[in-house]
């Protein structure tokens, strides 16, 4: 039973980090930048820092199941991102969990850490076309994650836009500039429109989840804009996909101030912060 309908929740499904830089941690520390009330579901623990991964080990579908019905059994959610997922039965589970729950979700498809190592098993790309993607918002793939889901080298802005539109076959695309000088590449599948948003590059070493911040802020903006649009007559017709262009706006915005003020080796979702 669901005792709490308030709009502003958000949930992530994903990995928890120990340095504190991605993951579940990084996730909440974003969605609550936002103002809104962050919830989670841990589907794998990792041993990592900013520099390196020493292992992951995966959370069985069952106890994710739990999690996400405990959840799910308090309040009710519409918006929600995904991070790590380890394995095919563990999309298959958030498969079926998105459909139960009329989740709108917006896939951050994470397969190495920052660091270069590898999170996820092998033919993860597959899996996630196969069981996820066709039923998500949005997906955030960097340009090696782009790749994969693509099938295409990426070499060069017009590579991205190749890649775009193969992966825009499922849903919303959003190709990350970080390897491509700044340019984000961003196809709306609905609209069959395909743009690109330029973001200055910050030299800095403190990068460390900025595909979990920003997977999680474009979340958060979603929720924030479907408010907005609840309590204005003007804006009550509008889609998530109408919405999807300013919160993924609004968010690299977020993420430029949080890497610029960020810290050990990650970015600083909480640099509005007063000090006591």
């Amino acid at each position: 039973m669901n005792n709490f309908c308030d709009n502003m929740i958000g949930l992530s499904i994903a990995g928890f980090d120990p340095s504190g830089g991605a993951g579940i941690l990084t996730d909440i520390k974003t969605i609550a930048a936002h103002g809104i009330h962050g919830t989670s579901v841990i589907t794998a623990l990792t041993a990592q820092n900013p520099k390196k991964v020493f292992s992951v080990e995966p959370i069985s579908t069952t106890y994710i199941s739990k999690q996400i019905h405990s959840i799910f059994d308090e309040y009710s959610i519409k918006y929600a991102k995904t991070g790590l997922l380890y394995s095919k039965e563990i999309i298959q589970l958030v498969s079926k969990k998105v459909e139960e729950y009329d989740l709108s979700i917006v896939v951050d498809p994470v397969m190495v850490a920052s660091a270069g190592d590898s999170l996820a098993k092998d033919k993860i790309a597959n899996d996630l076309k196969k069981y996820l993607l066709k039923k998500s918002l949005l997906v955030t793939p960097n340009v090696s994650e782009a790749e994969n889901l693509s099938g295409i080298r990426i070499e060069s802005i017009d590579d991205a836009k190749d890649a775009a539109y193969e992966i825009g076959k499922y849903c919303n695309v959003m190709i990350t500039g970080g390897h491509l000088n700044g340019v984000n590449i961003i196809y709306n599948k609905e609209k069959d429109d395909l743009r690109t948003l330029k973001q200055e590059l910050i030299e800095t070493k403190n990068l460390h989840g900025t595909g979990c911040s920003l997977s999680a802020a474009i979340c958060s903006n979603l929720i924030l804009l479907n408010e907005r649009d609840s309590l204005d007559k003007n804006n009550e017709n509008k889609s998530d996909s109408d919405n999807l262009k300013i919160a993924i706006e609004k968010s690299t915005k977020f993420i430029y101030e949080s890497v610029k003020n960020g810290r050990y080796g990650t970015l600083n979702p909480n640099f509005n912060s007063k000090p006591f």
